[in-house]
C-alpha cells in the first residue's frame, strides 16, 4: 500500500512536470502563429489555462513530500530544540486541517458539479467535474503528507535559516 502511494505522488509529479512542457510548447506555439498572421487554436490557450491548474494540484502533494513548499525558518531558527519541534508539529497540524476543510469543499464542488452537469464552455464543452476533481484529490494528499510532520519522526522545519537545497 505504501509502495502504491509513493508511485501515485510520484506519477502525480511526473505528470505535472510534462503539463510544464505542455504549456511552453503550447505558449511557442500560439506565438508562432501568431506572427505568421495565423489564429492560434483556440483550444491552445484553454489547455494551458488548465495546465496550470492541474499542474498546481498534481505537484503539491510531492513538494510537501520534498519539502519543497515554501516555509520560513526566522522564527523556529531562534528557538531552541524543543519549542521548535512543538511549533514545527502545530504548524503541520494547522497545515492538515486547511487541507482537510479544502478537501472537503472541493469534494462538495466535484459533487455539485456531477449534479448538476456543469460544463466549462470556452473553447469546447468540458465538464466541470473534470476540473473540479483535482482539488478534493489534491488537498486531500496534501493532508496526509502535512500528517506525516505532525505524528512522524520527521519535522517540517529545520531550525536553520537560510536557502537549504
Amino acid at each position: 500500500m505504501r509502495k502504491a502511494y509513493g508511485w501515485l505522488l510520484y506519477g502525480m509529479a511526473v505528470l505535472a512536470g510534462a503539463l510544464l512542457v505542455w504549456m511552453m510548447i503550447s505558449v511557442i506555439v500560439s506565438v508562432l502563429m501568431r506572427n505568421a498572421g495565423l489564429q492560434p487554436f483556440a483550444w491552445l490557450f484553454t489547455s494551458a489555462e488548465y495546465g496550470l491548474l492541474y499542474m498546481t494540484m498534481l505537484g503539491a502533494p510531492w513538494l510537501v513530500r520534498e519539502k519543497g513548499h515554501v516555509h520560513i525558518e526566522l522564527v523556529t531558527s531562534a528557538l531552541p530544540e524543543g519549542p521548535r519541534r512543538l511549533l514545527s508539529r502545530a504548524v503541520a497540524l494547522a497545515c492538515v486541517a486547511v487541507c482537510a476543510i479544502l478537501a472537503w469543499k472541493g469534494t462538495d464542488l466535484l459533487l455539485t458539479n456531477i449534479e448538476r452537469g456543469d460544463y466549462d464552455t470556452r473553447a469546447y464543452y468540458f465538464p466541470r467535474w473534470l476540473l473540479t476533481i483535482a482539488f478534493p484529490l489534491s488537498f486531500g494528499l496534501m493532508a496526509i503528507e502535512f500528517s506525516r510532520f505532525v505524528f512522524g519522526d520527521d519535522l517540517m522545519h529545520t531550525g536553520e535559516p537560510g536557502i537549504h537545497e
